[in-house]
């Protein structure tokens, strides 16, 4: 039968049939979504895990405030957490860090002594609040992630506790220890490496740095723009005994820089520097000028720190160090005048925590002269190798 020729009661009878069918689908459907949904977010909630924060020794003023990492590249230098949780104050309600996956993690905890919600750093980028580690761990220079690193499981509620304690104490850090400086000349047929044993003695504050023959004091600090004063020995840069070529040039006198560098933090980690130092017991005149980068990488316990740095010496510093005077010139020998250059310098300086306060470091880098200091009759070297071994201990 034609459904034309139905008759209208049947016909109501089936769309009514139709659509309560349709709405038994419909009402199916939403009903699977909302399970579904409410599946995946009891799933969810049951593989997280969380973190419980107590502090030892919480502060009587300030807030204190819970970095969390998962990444040894940027534990390194104490950047871009996973995760920043201001704690209870007070320190009588452990703080919590909700919904973590599953994984490893690092924690640092500092207490904000002015309130601007950033860990302060001094010029060399080492924190100046109080701060404490997980694992009960203390770090002796840059943190390693390893030492620090903890397991979350899924669903596990974890316990971490935390001291908080000053990286410069009351009076600074003093390091002591032995150090080896190794140096190729450039000067022409002179010895090619030079090996000197030195003390190496630094102080860390919070304010003043010395490292070896270096020293530096924070005048600013802007978030991750710092500015400081700098001073450093300049060890003169031959002696006329180093070779035959060099013989009736007279030694070169060492001297005291002076100047000012700045520090700006880079996103990704990347460290760029900027400063000029100038001969302030005028021995030798001029100056030098010195643009970085750098960026810290870190394999386990080993901390590698890549440079790449642009070193400017004004005309008078570069013909003190390698030029020829008139009344120096002899047979092969003949009077040259350089004016300023700029060389490449390429670096990289590796750090290791060794046991309890002792820790290793070695720098190396290779300088390439310019055109301007090899056409000097002296030098008969396109390079320059400059390396430091030191074992020290904290105190």
């Amino acid at each position: 039968m034609q459904y034309n020729k139905w008759p209208k009661r049947t016909k109501q009878f089936i769309i009514c049939l139709i659509r309560i069918q349709a709405f038994d689908w419909n009402l199916i459907a939403f009903r699977c979504a909302i399970s579904a949904v409410t599946i995946v977010t009891w799933v969810t909630l049951a593989a997280a895990a969380e973190l419980e924060i107590r502090i030892d020794n919480p502060p009587m003023n300030g807030t204190v405030i819970a970095l969390l990492f998962n990444s040894a590249s940027t534990f390194v230098d104490l950047r871009d957490p996973v995760n920043v949780v201001t704690l209870p104050s007070g320190g009588t309600i452990p703080g919590r860090i909700p919904d973590l996956p599953s994984g490893e993690y690092a924690l640092v905890v500092y207490q904000d002594e002015n309130s601007n919600g950033l860990l302060d750093k001094n010029f060399i980028g080492i924190p100046r609040e109080p701060l404490g580690f997980s694992n009960s761990y203390w770090p002796q220079g840059p943190p390693a992630f390893t030492r620090a690193a903890f397991r979350l499981e899924e669903g596990e509620t974890k316990t971490i506790d935390i001291k908080l304690q000053s990286v410069f104490g009351k009076l600074g850090l003093l390091g002591v220890g032995v150090g080896v400086i190794l140096q190729t000349s450039p000067y022409r047929d002179s010895k090619h490496l030079i090996v000197q044993p030195i003390p190496a003695i630094s102080y860390i504050g919070d304010w003043v740095q010395i490292l070896g023959p270096t020293a530096q004091c924070g005048i600013m600090n802007w978030n991750d723009v710092r500015l400081a004063a700098t001073a450093s020995y300049r060890f003169g840069a031959y002696r006329e005994s180093d070779s035959h070529y060099l013989q009736g040039m007279g030694d070169r006198d060492d001297t005291l820089m002076g100047g000012l560098a700045l520090q700006v933090q880079l996103p990704a980690g990347f460290e760029l520097s900027a400063g000029y130092e100038h001969d302030l017991l005028d021995r030798i005149g001029g100056g030098n000028g010195r643009i970085g980068l750098e960026k810290a990488f870190q394999q386990g316990l080993l901390t590698v720190s890549p440079q790449l740095a642009l070193n400017w010496l004004t005309a008078e510093l570069a013909d003190y160090e390698y030029g020829v005077p008139a009344d120096r010139v002899r047979e092969g020998r003949p009077a040259y005048h350089p004016s300023d250059s700029v060389n490449l310098e390429i670096g990289v300086s590796l750090f290791r925590e060794l046991y309890d306060d002792w820790r290793i470091i070695l720098t190396g880098s290779v300088i390439f002269l310019p055109s301007e200091l090899t056409s000097s009759p002296i030098v008969d070297q396109a390079h320059m190798f400059n390396g430091f071994i030191a074992v020290t201990r904290l105190f």
